[in-house]
């Protein structure tokens, strides 16, 4: 029960100190805001918010990250790398509606979209997560780590969950509902993964 306790104090000072950094870079742009005023604002120690966050960066990317090499890692037995993939976000839009923070998220979205830096680490991530994908499906195809058709495949399906996420950010910007933008984000799953598995001629928009 202690334990309990202490993790949910734990989520609430990282979450105090997430909100109190994004309002304050919404306010005055990313590069005027310090590590030191952002501990200040939030009520904590300059140590306590770096054991959190290592960099001012990370405060600002929290949450920006995915893993689908993970997620193609660790698929049950019998279940295909896409299908795995496909699972995954398709639970996620699922269930997504009730556990996001709006006014945050675009926040973020409006910081980053604001800030070249940020940008450019963006960019960066993505990068990683495209090499170790690509590394993952090799594996999972028993085909060398650098093999041409996983790093193909990979850049493909982190392209397709990059457009899913700027859909989704572009109706709530737009106007929509959370719930709206939750119900197309799930059509757009299985539309984005119906093309990965099976080629854009073999979709209705395909069809002639």
């Amino acid at each position: 029960m202690m334990a309990g306790l202490r993790e949910r104090k734990k989520e609430q000072t990282r979450r105090r100190i997430t909100e109190t950094a994004l309002r304050l870079f919404a306010e005055r742009g990313y590069d005027a805001v310090t590590v030191n005023e952002i501990a200040e604002a939030a009520g904590v120690a300059k140590v306590t918010l770096f054991a959190y966050f290592p960099s001012k960066e990370c405060l600002a990317l929290d949450g920006v990250s995915e893993d689908p090499a993970a997620i193609v890692a660790g698929r049950g037995p019998g279940r295909s790398p896409l299908g795995a993939l496909r699972e995954h976000y398709r639970s996620m839009a699922a269930r997504g509606a009730g556990e996001v923070d709006v006014e945050g998220l675009l926040t973020r979205v409006r910081v980053i979209a604001a800030t070249p830096a940020l940008l450019a680490a963006v960019q960066q991530v993505h990068a990683g997560e495209r090499y170790e994908l690509a590394a993952a499906l090799a594996e999972a195809a028993g085909a060398p780590a650098d093999d041409l058709t996983a790093r193909l495949m990979a850049a493909q399906i982190t392209g397709a969950i990059t457009t899913l996420q700027e859909a989704f950010f572009h109706r709530l910007v737009s106007g929509a509902s959370l719930e709206e933008a939750g119900r197309l984000l799930a059509g757009d799953v299985e539309t984005a993964f119906d093309l990965l598995e099976h080629g854009f001629s073999s979709t209705k928009r395909g069809k002639s």
